[in-house]
C-alpha cells in the first residue's frame, strides 16, 4: 500500500481526468508511476553499464564492427 500527498493542482487535474474518463484517480496514478519507473530503471542500468565502461570491466564494440559482423551496410 502507497499513500502520497501530491500538491492542490495536480489533484484536481487528476480528479478531473478520472471524472472525464470514468477511470479512477488510482489508475491514473499507477500508470504514471510504472511508465516513469520503468524510464528510471533504464537510467540506473545505463548509468550501471558506463561506470563499468568507463572503469575498463566492459568493453565496448564500435558500430562499424557490429554492422560488418552482420553483413548490415550503412
Amino acid at each position: 500500500m502507497l499513500a502520497i500527498r501530491l500538491p492542490d493542482s495536480i489533484e484536481k487535474r487528476l480528479d478531473r481526468l478520472a471524472k472525464r474518463t470514468g477511470r479512477t484517480k488510482t489508475y491514473y496514478a499507477r500508470e504514471a508511476i510504472l511508465r516513469h519507473l520503468e524510464d528510471l530503471e533504464d537510467v540506473y542500468q545505463a548509468e550501471t553499464v558506463l561506470e563499468r565502461v568507463r572503469s575498463g570491466k566492459e568493453r565496448t564494440t564500435p558500430i562499424t564492427q557490429v554492422m560488418k559482423r552482420y553483413g548490415v551496410e550503412g
